[in-house]
């Protein structure tokens, strides 16, 4: 069976616990744990969000210099290498030396006329108060939206059309090799007319709908979104 799982939420980072290293490590372990048997009996797909990390990374950069802050796709890259190291290295821990494992940057091709780009709503980086959100919205210019008593940054979340490395992945899943990729939606990128050149864009794809289309052109079995790996969830 090829199943593509999508870990998220409390999958990675419980609302509330600090970004420290050893708590996002301590929660991937928890999701390894329930992945590792699965992988032993099946062809497996792992993507993930990341909403928290790339807003961290978001503000480090812009504290360092706000003209020269890096741009969402960069740090979208970023989080994929940051998490996809993370996963790859707990699941090790638990599979046969023998058993392979890849983590693919994914570009995510999206339509640079998506309305999504003039009405931001995806949530990134940590909660704050009102108070917080409006100076931050004064300060840098960042969109910011209640979510539910505090407040976040948004930013523009386009539909996923099409994932370039989609040959690469499917190659190493049919050689047996556990696949972690499209990592928060993707590396958001546009096609640019005529030239055919990629282009990295200012967004973060939303991971499910990334998953979904993934799952779909891998003919995967099961798709699994994965929000929580207490207990039986991920329990096969």
């Amino acid at each position: 069976m090829r199943l593509v799982v999508a870990l998220g939420g409390n999958a990675l980072l419980r609302r509330g616990e600090p970004m420290r290293p050893e708590v996002q490590r301590a929660n991937v372990r928890t999701a390894c744990r329930a992945l590792a048997p699965v992988a032993m009996t099946h062809e497996l797909v792992v993507s993930h969000g990341n909403g928290p990390q790339v807003g961290l990374l978001a503000l480090q950069s812009s504290a360092w210099s706000p003209e020269e802050a890096s741009p969402l796709d960069v740090l979208g890259a970023a989080t994929e290498g940051w998490i996809g190291y993370l996963i790859e290295q707990e699941l090790a821990n638990l599979l046969p030396p023998e058993k392979e494992l890849a983590t693919v940057l994914t570009m995510v091709e999206v339509d640079p006329d998506d309305p999504a780009f003039a009405d931001p709503t995806k949530p990134i980086g940590p909660v704050y108060t009102a108070e917080e959100a409006a100076r931050l919205a004064r300060e840098k210019g960042w969109a910011m939206k209640p979510d539910g008593a505090h407040h976040r940054r948004v930013v523009p979340s386009p539909e996923p059309k099409r994932i370039l490395e989609l040959a690469t992945i499917r190659l190493l899943v049919e050689h047996g090799c556990v696949v972690i990729c499209a990592g928060g939606g993707g590396i958001p990128t546009v096609v640019e007319p005529g030239s055919q050149r990629l282009v990295g864009v200012e967004a973060v794809i939303d991971k499910d709908r990334a998953s979904a289309l993934l799952a779909r052109l891998l003919d995967a079995d099961l798709f699994v979104m994965a929000t929580d790996v207490d207990g039986v969830y991920l329990d096969w």
